[in-house]
């Protein structure tokens, strides 16, 4: 069996997440690891041509759009958003993603939030976005 993916690893997101009183840390930064798998045809391609492979410039496009167009309470809202993007893209079958912030307290931490969509539920997200 073949499978191919795009992984896109340590993206920094421009964005604001979370609720914290005046003493309380604040994140510094937010990073976007994704994999997106798709039909291997998009990869083992005959011909060195763009319209041969998934153009994956518009959905991180999408992403920095998602990221900086509100303040979310919470990390699952915005991965939640970026899989609904991902799935309107059809060469995309299914998704892993994962956000992680830091610092979590004082200068030191991370913490992060991983989620598996596969090939199943992305076609339910699809339908649902129809």
């Amino acid at each position: 069996m073949t499978s191919a993916y795009v992984e896109l690893t340590a993206l920094k997101l421009k964005t604001k997440i979370g609720t914290y009183g005046p003493r309380e840390p604040r994140p510094k930064q937010h990073v976007l690891d994704l994999k997106l798998w798709i039909d291997r045809k998009l990869v083992l391609i005959d011909e060195d041509r763009m319209d041969r492979v998934f153009d994956y410039d518009e959905l991180i496009r999408d992403i920095d759009i998602l990221a900086g167009d509100s303040h979310y309470e919470t990390q699952e809202r915005l991965i939640t958003r970026i899989v609904e993007a991902c799935a309107s893209y059809s060469a995309i079958e299914s998704v892993e993603i994962g956000l992680t912030k830091f610092p979590v307290r004082a200068s030191t931490g991370h913490l992060g939030i991983r989620l598996h969509v596969d090939t199943k539920k992305m076609a339910q997200i699809r339908k649902s976005l129809l």
